[in-house]
């Protein structure tokens, strides 16, 4: 496991998957990620898809791959390019096994850094190959939510005046219809209720900067702020009322229900042309 520290923060990086693990309150112990057994991810990174594909396959030129749901980042350990006390580089590569199921040279590189009550992170995908590489790229973190789900409000930041979200068809796997619908609920502010996740996850069709999932009864606030996702989800469990809540910037979208997806053609995902790069970027900031 890896450690970073600071005066106010304390970060644990299990090395396969790259995943957060515990991001911590120095002062009050407060662990605001999540760590139950009912579900048992923490804050997995989703790469090269997000997701579950069609038949756990696609289509590439009119070839089939296979391709396991969120793609095979949390599969592999991630190697370390540098590290300091408050600070880490990770870097994933291809290799002959990534290669069967997504046919591309890559380099996925990932670097956490504790600045004061804030941690970043930053992705970079870089194609290696000598011809256009489509992914989707998704962060998955779980908010521990002590006391009652109910006592907890979003706040969003974006101009947008209508949220919209992408419908969702669960079969059993959530995939989308196709179609897009209004989100009922205040474009600003709206306090969390089991029933918006019936169907599983909420992924918002708005440009969306900020979120921040705060209580009504403490001072426990989550704030997090993305560049380069334009999309966001929220997700808790739909089937067991657990304490916690993912908020997931997106660069990609689940398939289409029933629909073998073309990956140069995918909607939501990201094309590199050949040795392009893309950078995304997060900061998740903390008080309690």
């Amino acid at each position: 496991m890896f450690t970073l520290k600071n005066t106010r923060l304390t970060v644990k990086i299990n090395p396969k998957g790259a995943e957060l693990t515990h991001i911590i309150d120095n002062k009050t112990g407060q662990d605001f990620i999540w760590n139950g057994e009912e579900w048992a991810k923490h804050a997995p990174i989703l790469f090269p898809a997000i997701g579950r594909s069609t038949e756990d396959e696609y289509l590439l030129d009119g070839k089939l791959y296979p391709m396991q749901q969120h793609g095979f980042a949390t599969d592999y350990d991630f190697e370390i390019l540098e590290q300091r006390t408050d600070f880490i580089k990770l870097l994933l590569k291809d290799n002959p096994e990534t290669y069967q199921s997504f046919p591309f040279h890559f380099e996925f590189i990932i670097i956490y850094r504790l600045e004061d009550n804030a941690l970043n992170v930053a992705f970079e995908v870089k194609n290696l190959t000598e011809k256009s590489m489509s992914f989707a790229l998704g962060f998955h973190p779980a908010f521990n939510l002590p006391g009652k789900f109910e006592d907890y409000q979003i706040r969003f930041a974006t101009n947008d005046k209508v949220l919209k979200t992408f419908d969702i068809v669960k079969n059993p796997f959530p995939y989308r219809s196709g179609k897009l619908t209004t989100f009922v609920q205040p474009v600003s502010e709206f306090s969390l209720e089991r029933q918006m996740f019936a169907d599983g996850l909420v992924i918002f069709d708005n440009k969306i900067n900020q979120v921040k999932l705060s209580s009504v009864l403490t001072d426990y606030t989550v704030s997090l702020e993305m560049s380069g996702f334009p999309y966001l989800c929220l997700w808790t469990k739909e089937d067991v009322a657990l304490p916690y809540l993912c908020i997931e910037p997106f660069s990609g979208l689940p398939d289409v229900i029933n629909q073998k997806q073309e990956l140069l053609e995918k909607e939501g995902n990201h094309m590199l042309t050949a040795h392009e790069a893309a950078t995304y970027k997060v900061k998740l900031t903390f008080d309690n």
